[in-house]
C-alpha cells in the first residue's frame, strides 16, 4: 500500500506543512520589536531570553533597528562576547538597521559598541541549527556554565505536534516520517 493510501487527505496537509513549513529562511527582529537592541531595564528582559524561545536556521537573518548615532552592533568571539571585549570584533555594523544572515550552524555572539552598554547586559547569543533539509544535526551551544547564553535550540521534536481528533494512526504516522 502506498503511503499515500494509509494516509488521510488530513494527514497528508499537515506532512506537507511541515515540511514546506521548515524550508524558507525568515528574518528574526532582534528582541521582537525596534527598541529592543538597548541595556535591559532588568535581568529579566534580556536578548538572550527573547533568543531561546526561537529557532535560528541556516539561511535565517537577524534584523536590527536602532539610533546609529548612540549605538552599534559587533559581532564578537565568544571570549569577546564574555569578557564586553569591542576592541577587535568579528564585524561592526554602524548602520541602524543591520542585517546579519546566518550562513552557519553554531553559537554567534553580539555585543553592543557602546561604551559601557555590553556590561549592563546590552548583548546577545543566538544558536543557529543545521540546515533546513536535514531534520537531524543540532549545533553545539555553548555550555551554560561557560557562559549566560541560550539553552540549546529545541530538536525537531518540538515541530512533531500531535494531532488528536483525526486518529492515532496519522499521529504515528507524521510522527514517525519527522524522525
Amino acid at each position: 500500500m502506498a503511503l499515500s493510501e494509509s494516509l488521510s487527505p488530513f494527514c497528508l496537509a499537515l506532512l506537507l506543512a511541515s515540511i514546506l513549513g521548515s524550508s524558507e529562511a525568515r528574518d528574526f527582529l532582534v528582541g521582537g520589536n525596534d527598541n529592543a537592541w538597548r541595556v535591559p531595564p532588568n535581568t529579566t528582559d534580556s536578548l538572550n531570553q527573547w533568543a531561546e524561545k526561537n529557532r535560528f536556521q541556516v539561511g535565517d537573518s537577524l534584523v536590527w533597528k536602532y539610533d546609529a548615532a548612540k549605538d552599534s552592533v559587533l559581532q564578537v568571539t565568544r571570549d569577546a562576547y564574555l569578557g564586553c571585549n569591542r576592541s577587535s570584533p568579528v564585524a561592526e555594523h554602524k548602520d541602524g538597521a543591520t542585517v546579519v544572515r546566518l550562513h552557519l550552524p553554531g553559537a554567534y555572539y553580539f555585543i553592543s559598541g557602546a561604551a559601557g552598554a555590553c556590561e549592563e547586559g546590552e548583548k546577545l547569543i543566538v544558536v543557529v541549527m543545521s540546515e533546513r533539509h536535514s531534520l537531524r544535526g543540532l549545533a553545539t551551544a555553548p555550555s551554560p556554565a561557560e557562559s549566560e547564553g541560550p539553552a540549546v535550540a529545541p530538536t525537531s521534536a518540538a515541530r512533531r505536534a500531535v494531532v488528536f481528533g483525526s486518529g492515532m494512526a496519522c499521529s504515528l504516522v507524521v510522527l514517525g516520517m519527522l524522525m
